[in-house]
């Protein structure tokens, strides 16, 4: 049986990425499960919760609506408040809102008070109270997507900082700052002690991040602490980016990029696994259009659409190491994808897998001779196929009683029908799309439930179960209450591609022109080092083709 893990949350958009999350598990059903509902839930209270450690702005939690999380709710709490003010005194006007859209130059950065939220113990009653009666309406997250704490698992670990706008973390030297406040580190590890002393087999910690924000350099010390403290344990990292825009601040843009360079440097070192995950066409520079799913009416620009897809894709891809019939851990799911310095992995999702109602998972696949029907969620310009070193493929909410669609007597249609499980048949389906890659599947009949408050986006096309239609119903269809999902995690070129992209784009940068990300504590020579470590990690992916590429870029810079 697999063992327990405990959940980590960083930052606002990690938040709310977790909320869906955690409202999938609430929505599974207890009986028959394929899925330990103890790897991720305190079973032993009634109801569950998760085992889960959260941090979050005190003033970046509130009720996400349509567009967004909003103002902050008054959280009652009891306990006294570490302080930490940054070099120089606030400023009269520390607290107020400015925005500089189209800022060219740098301007002094304020300084001012700031808390920072450590949430625990979280109930599952509650959650999102108003959608969860009406299908609809705001949702209260964690970053406040998640349930609304009480009194006792609210606790305000810090700080004062100088950033720009109030509410929140710009620079990833900010985050690093914060966690070195031994008041919070020690809330921090006291929590984190507590649920690993309750585990009868601590598997390793789940690690959900903002990357694109000064969370990645909390995440940067909280993995660094998790790495030092509990060496053996699996750090399964997964950096987290939404897709709003900063077309209109040139400055929030550059520090996105920055932030994000730094983050997957450090983050991919003090983990097992790291996996950046968005529905961002690109983590570079440019823009460009987001990721789109045939199936799925994603406003891709709402918070609550995109973190929402996220989470169908992270339910599914970490079932390996909460198989109930697997000895599976995450760890060995680590080890399959990561050997050879390949720390950093791609996520592929198929959300909903098209499968027709009655159609054998054979009749399925073979639908899709030349590629997989799945969409890369680790954005990168190139997003075409270009093989894999190693893959961890889950595909769900496929029956397994009727994996042959031939009659009996006629020779099987194709060699995926002759197959004798429905496990055989996507594992063979896969070493002809990925020869000579070391793939391991799952198959489970378990879908991934999405009723309320998840968001029906989904197309007239799908039936409740979330089954492909060839026209949409003559009357309007009930609310879809579950879908097929195909999703990997991959070790592959692309990663090479995302990674050197990165590194051009911060490579072109001028440095001395944002002097106030460096000063807010991290040191020129440690993002140089940075930027070394992310080349490195790309020349891990190199499959032997790619020299005279190298060289053509090089010689074009």
């Amino acid at each position: 049986m697999p063992g327990e893990a405990v959940t980590l949350q960083l930052g606002q958009y990690a938040g709310c990425a977790g909320a869906h999350w955690w409202g999938l598990q609430v929505s599974a059903p207890r009986s028959p499960a394929e899925l330990r509902v103890s790897t991720l839930l305190r079973t032993e209270r009634e109801p569950p919760t998760p085992r889960l450690v959260a941090l979050e702005l005190k003033g970046g939690v509130g009720e996400l609506m349509a567009g967004g999380a909003g103002t902050e709710a008054a959280v009652a709490w009891n306990g006294k408040v570490a302080a930490y003010l940054g070099n120089g005194s606030a400023p009269p006007d520390a607290g107020s809102r400015r925005t500089l859209p189209g800022m060219e130059r740098e301007v002094p950065v304020p300084r001012f008070k700031v808390h920072l939220l450590l949430l625990h113990d979280l109930l599952f009653p509650r959650r999102f109270p108003r959608a969860a009666a009406c299908g609809s309406g705001p949702i209260t997250s964690t970053c406040a997507c998640i349930p609304r704490a009480s009194t006792s698992s609210v606790s305000t670990c810090t700080m004062g900082m100088a950033w720009r706008d109030c509410g929140c973390l710009e620079a990833f030297g900010q985050g690093e700052s914060l966690l070195q406040d031994p008041g919070c580190v020690e809330e921090l590890e006291d929590r984190l002690h507590f649920y690993v002393e309750e585990c009868d087999y601590l598997q390793g910690f789940q690690v959900l991040c903002d990357l694109h924000n000064g969370f990645s350099g909390v995440g940067a010390k909280v993995t660094e602490l998790l790495c030092d403290e509990y060496s053996g344990k699996g750090i399964l990292t997964w950096g987290l980016t939404p897709v709003s825009s900063n077309a209109g601040d040139s400055r929030k843009n550059i520090y996105r990029l920055m932030n994000t360079a730094l983050g997957i440097a450090r983050l991919s070192s003090h983990s097992s696994l790291f996996c950046p995950m968005s529905l961002r066409g690109s983590l570079g520079i440019k823009p460009q259009p987001p990721v789109a799913f045939p199936y799925v009416d994603c406003d891709a620009s709402l918070d609550y659409h995109s973190s929402a897809v996220l989470a169908a894709a992270l339910d599914t891809l970490t079932a390996p190491y909460r198989l109930c019939s697997s000895q599976g851990s995450m760890m060995h799911l680590a080890e399959t994808l990561t050997f050879s310095g390949r720390k950093v992995v791609a996520a592929w999702a198929s959300l909903p897998f098209p499968a027709r109602p009655g159609c054998s998972l054979p009749d399925a696949l073979c639908a899709h001779p030349q590629a997989v029907p799945w969409k890369l969620l680790s954005p990168c310009r190139e997003r075409k196929v270009s093989g894999c070193f190693a893959q961890s493929v889950v595909l769900r909410g496929v029956g397994k009683e009727s994996h042959i669609s031939s009659c009996a007597g006629k020779p099987p249609a194709s060699p995926l029908h002759a197959c004798e499980s429905t496990e055989e048949a996507l594992q063979r389906y896969l070493h002809t799309l990925f020869p000579g890659a070391f793939s391991t599947s799952h198959v489970l009949e378990q879908p991934c439930h999405t009723q309320p408050p998840y968001p029906q986006f989904f197309s007239p096309l799908l039936t409740r179960q979330g089954f492909l239609l060839d026209k949409p119903p003559r009357y309007p269809s009930a609310a879809v209450d579950s879908i097929p999902v195909l999703a990997a995690l991959q070790a592959a070129p692309v990663v090479r591609m995302l990674l050197r992209g990165l590194y051009k784009d911060v490579q072109k940068l001028n440095a001395r022109r944002w002097a106030s990300f460096f000063s807010a504590g991290v040191e020129q020579d440690d993002f140089q080092e940075a930027l070394e470590e992310l080349q490195t990690l790309a020349q891990a992916y190199e499959t032997g083709f790619e020299a005279d590429e190298s060289e053509d870029e090089a010689d074009s810079d």
